[in-house]
């Protein structure tokens, strides 16, 4: 976990550093939110349904030449699934780091792709079965704390700073921990991401 701390901050200092050397315009501060439909996939998953819930977060870009740019996020995700006719919702809220290669193919529309590194900030199960549903919280969960993606996106920035994307998270990494019942079995996390933002 130090090492990946560590790799990220060394990231955005040297995208900084190369930001310092472009004589393009300056960085952009922004905010961003949207709708997730999220999963899980994998060889032993085939019954699990896709979750609504939500992203919001900030966002800095870092241009480094005309049609280059580095783009980091801070995201709150929820993200999980659900089963049972969607009666039943396993729900994994993350903190989410993606750090982005942009390149704008033409005017205003753009590509993106690049890591992104989540942190399991809330777990929880909720129901709807009878007369009142409720929700249980986890104690002693088997899902990781941690988690890797691929962002793969595209999206269109208009000249006032609004911006609409869309974006695919691959996961990388199992989401059950090692160690448990569940170890062997292959499931990641699976989201799409439709949103706008505005730069500033």
């Amino acid at each position: 976990m130090k090492n990946l701390i560590l790799a990220t901050t060394v990231a955005l200092l040297s995208a900084t550093t190369i930001y310092a050397q472009s004589d393009d315009t300056g960085p952009q501060f922004g905010v961003k939110g949207g709708v997730n439909l999220s999963n899980v996939t994998g060889d032993d998953v085939n019954d699990s349904e896709l979750l609504t819930s939500f992203h919001l977060g900030v966002f800095m870009e870092l241009p480094i030449s005309e049609r280059f740019s580095f783009q980091p996020e801070v995201l709150y995700s929820g993200q999980g699934f659900a089963g049972l006719d969607n009666e039943v919702e396993y729900q994994l809220d993350y903190i989410q780091v993606p750090l982005l290669a942009k390149v704008y193919l033409v005017k205003g529309l753009y590509a993106e792709a690049g890591p992104q590194f989540g942190f399991k900030v809330k777990e929880e199960i909720d129901y709807k079965l009878g007369a009142d549903g409720g929700e249980i919280e986890i104690d002693d969960s088997y899902i990781k704390n941690f988690n890797t993606d691929l962002a793969l996106g595209a999206g269109y920035k208009f000249d006032n700073g609004l911006s609409v994307s869309a974006r695919y998270n691959l996961g990388l990494t199992k989401i059950f921990k090692d160690d448990t019942l569940l170890e062997n079995i292959d499931a990641k996390n699976s989201v799409w991401q439709f949103g706008v933002g505005y730069s500033f």
